[in-house]
């Protein structure tokens, strides 16, 4: 699945909601927006994937301005799933700014500890910058290739150390003010450019 179908995964196995709701999140100035942005058509493309693959089910109706909205609730299936998926490090360095930060920005949201993350994912990158760093580049723009993949794998790994060092606990509030440091940290990581892909895309 692709991180839209996720992000909306996790937030119903939170707490039943629509569609609607969920994309109020993923707006610029949204909650989880900061981190990601999914326009609302994708939202709600996405929420058909998933009840299709019976990962969530309707539960039942709310009225809205328009039409009734759906409220969606997760199954057992769908909610091992996405438990699984955000214990789970990222592959890419490219992915810290986008998969990671949603990872962990939707953790402190449902009130989890993400330290176990953190820790696994540190442990994941040390040896992609090891054997980056034995690289051994063939012509000029390899070289510059290499030192600009050597300069994010030790940024993403000064990061985590970082926040690591922040003490996150497991705590039941949004991100907003549970953990103002963290939520800070996760924002202030990288530059602001938003979009509904990945952030460092451009």
């Amino acid at each position: 699945m692709g991180l839209p179908e996720w992000t909306v995964l996790a937030v119903i196995s939170q707490q039943p909601t629509h569609g609607f709701a969920v994309a109020q999140l993923t707006t610029p100035d949204g909650e989880l927006g900061r981190v990601w942005q999914i326009p609302r058509p994708v939202i709600y493309r996405a929420i058909g994937r998933l009840a299709e693959a019976g990962l969530i089910v309707p539960q039942g109706t709310e009225p809205g301005q328009g039409p009734q909205r759906t409220i969606y609730a997760a199954t057992s299936p769908g909610s091992a799933a996405v438990r699984t998926w955000l214990d789970t490090p990222v592959e890419h360095v490219r992915d810290i700014r986008s998969h990671l930060l949603l990872k962990l920005a939707l953790l402190l949201r449902r009130g989890g500890d993400p330290s176990g993350l953190i820790r696994r994912q540190r442990e994941a990158l040390e040896p992609i910058a090891r054997a980056i760093g034995t690289g051994n580049p063939h012509d000029s723009f390899e070289t510059v290739l290499l030192a600009w993949r050597r300069a994010s794998a030790a940024a993403a790994i000064t990061f985590l150390d970082d926040i690591a060092t922040l003490g996150v606990e497991a705590e039941p509030e949004p991100v907003q003010g549970a953990q103002p440091q963290v939520a800070a940290a996760l924002v202030a990581v990288g530059p602001g450019d938003r979009g509904p892909r990945r952030l460092d895309d451009r």
